[in-house]
């Protein structure tokens, strides 16, 4: 305890001593028995999971698209997206609607993300998120921003840019495309 005191100049602080211009609203969910946070600043709406049109060709990640309003958002199923099979879908599985900044293009690209089930929106200090861990993780490291903790337990802060990197997933299913057409070609020299 001692430590902790002299690192803070002697006086101990909590994170309501903090002022409120230091955190920020989380929306936290469940993957997977996982409790993981987003920021809501991205998050534009949330919607009860259903009517999936499954694309032909698409990385194990991408579940399909839906009609949102005339617009086609593609779905990532996030359990796929960390390895980790697929999520199972329930009656509290529920899409998040995210819209995500594109350098190139002038519109935010929306993507939806399938999730087993949506927590609340919570508020986090900053002072109360760690950095991610190097190792020990089940997910890829970058994937993580930090580790916030809220009532004596830790939630995993995901990077929203690693996770939903529209470049990374057009690759991983641009690899998929040749390996399908070679497969198909040599069934048909045969």
């Amino acid at each position: 305890m001692n430590a902790i005191s002299t690192a803070n100049n002697g006086a101990l602080t909590s994170s309501k001593d903090k002022p409120s211009s230091e955190s920020a609203q989380f929306l936290t969910f469940v993957l997977g028995g996982e409790v993981f946070a987003l920021g809501i600043l991205n998050i534009k709406e949330i919607i009860q999971y259903g009517d999936l049109t499954e694309v032909p060709m698409m990385p194990n990640f991408i579940r399909g698209v839906i009609n949102l309003r005339g617009r086609v958002v593609p779905v990532v199923d996030l359990t796929a997206r960390f390895n980790r099979g697929t999520t199972s879908i329930s009656r509290r599985t529920s899409i998040v609607i995210i819209e995500m900044e594109q350098s190139d293009q002038a519109d935010a690209q929306s993507i939806g993300i399938v999730v087993d089930a949506v927590n609340e929106v919570i508020e986090i200090a900053s002072a109360d998120i760690e950095p991610p861990p190097s190792f020990g993780a089940k997910i890829r490291p970058d994937f993580i921003s930090g580790m916030a903790k809220k009532d004596g337990r830790f939630i995993i802060v995901l990077n929203l840019d690693r996770v939903l990197s529209v470049d990374e997933m057009l690759a991983l299913g641009q690899s998929i495309t040749p390996a399908l057409t070679n497969s198909t070609e040599s069934e048909h020299e045969h």
